[in-house]
């Protein structure tokens, strides 16, 4: 009977929302587990866990404070602090063991933001205008507020899971893959703490389209990343006399030669699935490009066609991008070298032995010279298990009849790759849906729709309880 009355109340509470969003008047009033999931988002949010004068150990002793109030006793949860102020903490609610154990991974850190680029403080969470304002607000600081909301309300609710919930909050993952980064810390110094059957992370996402939610977006692989360090040097000299050896022109012609090559087409599970169901959400041609590529044999007129779109193209395809040029020390001398950094964002499914050797064929000078500033880390796709698909499928159809759930590989980076890469499969799902037009993670004023968050944390809380059930 309480959790008939707990879903009547979320239900009327979201349907309040819904009306509120177009109708942007005054909001209506929260549930208690509503009130606490803000309190908890919003101190975290207002404690600023950047890398320059940030403190993520601050954040994890906030939210383990919260959990402590909730119920978890000290022994259930470890801070660890490998590098100052980059704590990292794990928590464990512990099931009967019928089950192997679910992981629910989220950063706690976040990327620069400069008060006088914003409109607001960055670091005091802005409420207005029907949206939650400030760094982190989205990423990832809404996925980790949620967490610890939600295993707080299944602590109280006396909940009994047939398997361990493993909460992991990270520090660092903005900055990639660096030492401190919490996520491949913790995957080799406490691998065994956080081993899992499968885990649940960020990466994924809704669509809306003009305020109607249309897909609902499960990330199951994401491109590897790799950095290159070009360089050309020669001797110098007077500007007044110039050679035929000028490394800027080397330079610039072997770029030249990148930015038209395009890396062979190689698709996988994750992308056919992909253009085969967003195809239904298209019209005409795109539509039928769209087939082709799911049909697993496209034609070379349907690629070119969805390669003029760079999501689409990114998707298709590995990249190898030019995205820093530099030359020369003055103005009135011949350079004596022209750097450059290539980014690759590989195709999971692709080996990047062979993209290092085309990159190298297509820039291919004697005088060039080429490093690889971090190698590779592969990171295979997780499998599209039927028993995850039918929770998030299900649990889509409650809330957002009518939505598809759409596996999708993300083309930039997220801490799954960790965890995929040590045995773990993850899955970015949230349940948070956004206009692809106010997409504003890392940019200036970051926000999120308010009640499209609390919806997020409401779909997030069912999925944790489902899987753990």
């Amino acid at each position: 009977m309480r959790l008939q009355r707990h879903r009547q109340a979320v239900a009327a509470t979201l349907l309040c929302f819904a009306g509120w969003a177009g109708a942007q008047t005054t909001a209506p009033a929260l549930t208690a587990e509503q009130q606490r999931f803000h309190d908890i988002y919003k101190e975290l949010v207002e404690i600023n866990t950047t890398d320059s004068v940030g403190n993520n150990t601050e954040a994890a002793r906030a939210l383990q404070k919260h959990l402590l109030a909730a119920g978890f006793k000290a022994d259930e949860m470890q801070l660890f602090e490998p590098f100052p102020r980059k704590g990292n903490l794990v928590v464990r609610f512990k099931g009967d063991g019928s089950k192997k154990p679910i992981l629910l991974l989220a950063h706690i850190d976040v990327v620069e933001a400069r008060r006088e680029d914003w409109k607001t403080d960055p670091f005091k969470l802005k409420e207005d205008d029907g949206y939650f304002t400030a760094r982190g607000s989205s990423d990832d600081k809404a996925m980790a507020a949620s967490f610890v909301s939600i295993l707080s309300q299944l602590r109280r609710e006396g909940f009994k899971p047939s398997r361990d919930i493993i909460l992991a909050l990270t520090s660092d993952e903005e900055l990639g893959d660096v030492p401190s980064n919490g996520a491949f810390w913790l995957v080799n110094h406490q691998r065994p703490l956080i081993d899992a059957e499968f885990g649940i992370n960020e990466g994924g996402g809704g669509q809306l389209n003009k305020g109607k939610p249309i897909l609902h977006r499960m990330q199951v692989a994401e491109k590897v990343y790799t950095t290159y360090k070009l360089e050309v040097r020669d001797v110098g000299g007077h500007s007044s006399l110039p050679t035929a050896t000028n490394p800027v022109y080397e330079l610039g012609a072997a770029l030249g030669r990148l930015g038209a090559y395009r890396f062979p087409v190689k698709l996988a599970e994750v992308t056919r699935t992909y253009f085969e169901r967003s195809a239904q959400f298209e019209t005409g041609q795109l539509a039928d490009d769209m087939r082709a590529v799911a049909s697993g044999k496209p034609d070379e007129a349907a690629v070119d066609r969805l390669s003029r779109t760079p999501l689409y193209n990114a998707t298709l395809r590995t990249t190898c991008v030019a995205t820093q040029v530099n030359a020369g020390h003055a103005e009135n001398a011949l350079p004596q070298s022209a750097k450059a950094t290539v980014n690759c964002r590989i195709l999971p499914h692709d080996d990047p032995a062979e993209v290092d050797a085309a990159l190298r064929k297509v820039l291919g000078s004697e005088r060039l010279t080429m490093v690889a500033s971090n190698p590779p880390l592969k990171s295979p796709p997780s499998p599209l298990r039927p028993d995850v698909m039918a929770v998030v499928e299900g649990l889509t159809q409650q809330m957002w009849p009518g939505v598809t759930v759409v596996p999708t590989m993300s083309t930039g980076a997220t801490d799954s790759r960790f965890m995929r890469n040590a045995g773990i499969p993850i899955y970015g799902v949230s349940g948070i849906f956004t206009e692809p037009s106010d997409a504003r993670a890392h940019g200036l004023d970051e926000r999120v729709a308010i009640p499209r968050l609390y919806e997020g944390r409401e779909f997030m809380y069912r999925m944790v309880k489902q899987f753990a059930q």
